[in-house]
């Protein structure tokens, strides 16, 4: 008989990234990562991501030393400068006028770890380069109103009524920018031991 796949977690507080690893349907349970999201100083949006999702895998991961963990992050990069969560209206709208007219790189960090974190199964960075229109005023107000996207780097939810916002997205892991890019997370799984083609599914949520 083939040996059982390992426990898998996702270290994440995000619905987001649960829906998309949901879509590998494989078993899996979720856990607050608990980590300092604080960016060093000078540190670039893209290592700010990196850094984060292994921090966020490997501090499940210790309390979890007998499962693979998932690790996620993505900050939203304008011309070096990192633009996180808004978390109020007024930042909101604040950072959708610094935005229009212009791209943003949305940089999406994925890890995979085992072992306690001792073992770097691997990382993996997927940036999304998203082109905004040039918004007006009662726009983003509409939009903001509707969405209330606060809990979103860059204040844009693409999945939604978000892509109205865009004039264009590059990517080459698609799901990157709502969160999890599943390109990048299935190989690094595989290299974990855990193919999502041949382990038994689940045939909904875990």
């Amino acid at each position: 008989m083939p040996a059982s796949p390992p426990r898998l977690i996702l270290a994440s507080t995000s619905r987001y990234r649960r829906e998309l690893l949901e879509r590998l349907r494989l078993p899996f349970d979720v856990m607050a990562p608990d980590v300092d999201e604080t960016a060093h100083a000078g540190e670039p949006p893209a290592a700010l991501a990196q850094r984060l999702a292994l921090a966020k895998a490997r501090a499940v991961a210790a309390r979890h030393p007998d499962a693979v963990v998932i690790g996620s992050d993505q900050v939203a990069d304008l011309d070096g400068e990192a633009i996180g969560k808004p978390g109020t209206h007024e930042r909101a709208v604040a950072q959708l006028h610094r935005m229009r007219g212009r791209s943003v790189v949305f940089q999406t960090a994925v890890a995979v770890v085992r072992d306690g974190g001792r073992d770097v199964v691997g990382t993996g960075l997927a940036p999304v380069t998203v082109r905004f229109r040039q918004l007006d005023d009662a726009e983003i107000e509409h939009y903001l109103r509707a969405e209330q996207p606060y809990d979103c780097a860059g204040s844009a939810k693409a999945e939604t009524l978000g892509i109205a916002l865009l004039d264009a997205i590059e990517s080459d892991d698609p799901t990157a920018l709502i969160g999890l890019p599943l390109i990048r997370t299935s190989a690094l799984l595989r290299a974990a031991g855990i193919n999502p083609l041949t382990t038994p599914h689940t045939s909904g949520a875990p």
